[in-house]
């Protein structure tokens, strides 16, 4: 009878393999674990580190410089004159103007002299008064009274009748000045010439005043005396 031989195997040689597998799987995973673990850690470095750099490209607005306190209504400068233009002009009626407007800026906002108008019978250099009625005369019509034109610092003898004779060796510059076609440099020169000269001894003695010629006295001639 034949007898099968049997070799038998010890628990621990038989355990050995699979306790290696298990180790060699736990470094493993080890291993993988470390590596996510860098490469998330290096992903959020990363973001972190870009989301600053955004931050410090960002202009930041500087707050806007204060502006300064409006403008008072009342403040100089500020107010309007309102003045009736009538006569010959192309637009006749109420116009407003700036402080410290002339004549001349009056008859310009009154559409300027009409074809008829005399240019003499109105001296475009004198200050406008708030409130007043500007007349300007045709050819032939006598210059009218200024009207409602009050008097103030630069307004001359704007109140006073345009009518009125000025005495040429009593007059100031203001008062010089309504006369028409004088300005204040023309009425400075009448000033100057009195000055140099003595009284006037006739109107036509303004015809020896530099600036002024036939046409402009004959404008003003019979609206002076001595």
């Amino acid at each position: 009878m034949r007898h099968r031989s049997e070799t038998s195997v010890s628990p621990t040689e038989s355990d050995a393999p699979s306790s290696e597998r298990r180790r060699l799987r736990l470094g493993v995973g080890a291993v993988v674990v470390l590596l996510l673990g860098a490469f998330v850690v290096a992903i959020l470095t990363s973001a972190f580190a870009q989301r600053g750099e955004e931050q410090q490209g960002v202009d930041v607005p500087s707050a806007p410089a204060s502006a300064g306190p409006p403008p008072s209504a009342g403040a100089p400068g500020a107010a309007e004159l309102f003045v009736h233009v009538s006569g010959a002009v192309l637009s006749p009626g109420l116009v407003t103007l700036d402080a410290g407007a002339r004549v001349v800026d009056a008859i310009a906002a009154a559409g300027g002299l009409a074809p008829d108008a005399d240019p003499d019978g109105v001296n475009l250099a004198r200050p406008i008064a708030d409130g007043e009625q500007l007349v300007v005369p045709r050819e032939g019509e006598a210059p009218a009274q200024v009207d409602g034109a009050a008097s103030g610092p630069g307004g001359g003898a704007a109140g006073a009748s345009a009518a009125a004779a000025v005495n040429l060796n009593t007059a100031g510059r203001s008062e010089l000045e309504t006369l028409p076609r004088i300005g204040p440099a023309l009425a400075q020169r009448i000033l100057d010439w009195r000055a140099a000269n003595g009284r006037f001894s006739q109107p036509s003695d303004l015809l020896q005043v530099t600036g002024i010629g036939e046409k402009v006295f004959d404008g003003l001639k019979d609206r002076v005396t001595v």
